[in-house]
């Protein structure tokens, strides 16, 4: 048998798995979910493992909002994601709409435009449709999949292609 192929093993003491969850939030901001998710996967009992999630908010390791502003600058510097699908994103890891809210705030309106004019400029450089009309449409569902709001991308794509 591989190294990589042995059984996981469980972890049952709580003080280490308290030092592994630890470790797994200082890596990288996490939400509530995921580190809950990463402690029943240990094997962990709910006591257990809300103990644990509870010493970990009172340390600091684990802070929604923190996690929430960092994954949405995250997406939008680094994928280019919108706002819409970073909402998504948010949702699926648990984070409240309140905090959501905060988090896309966190996102400059300057820099949100020039990106979606400059993912328009890149797509309708390597766009290779010549009609004019399936042309803007191919467009605008590029953009309206990465998560820019279907407004703004009209106005992108009106006010920045050939005519």
């Amino acid at each position: 048998m591989l190294q990589d192929e042995s059984p996981k093993k469980r972890i049952t003491d709580p003080k280490i798995a308290l030092e592994k969850a630890s470790k797994f939030c200082a890596y990288q901001e996490r939400s509530q979910q995921e580190v809950r998710s990463k402690l029943y996967e240990w094997g962990l009992w709910t006591e257990a493992v809300e103990e644990i999630i509870s010493d970990l908010i009172v340390n600091n390791f684990i802070n929604e909002e923190r996690f929430a502003r960092a994954y949405s600058l995250g997406k939008f510097r680094m994928k280019q994601w919108g706002r819409i699908k970073i909402k998504q994103g948010l949702k699926l890891k648990g984070v409240s709409e309140n905090l959501i809210k905060k988090g896309l705030a966190s996102i400059d309106g300057n820099d949100y435009e020039q990106t979606l004019i400059h993912l328009f400029e890149k797509r309708d450089a390597s766009e290779k449709e010549s009609d004019n009309y399936k042309r803007k449409f191919k467009i605008s569902q590029y953009l309206i999949s990465r998560g820019f709001e279907s407004d703004l991308v009209w106005n992108v794509i009106n006010e920045h292609s050939k005519k």
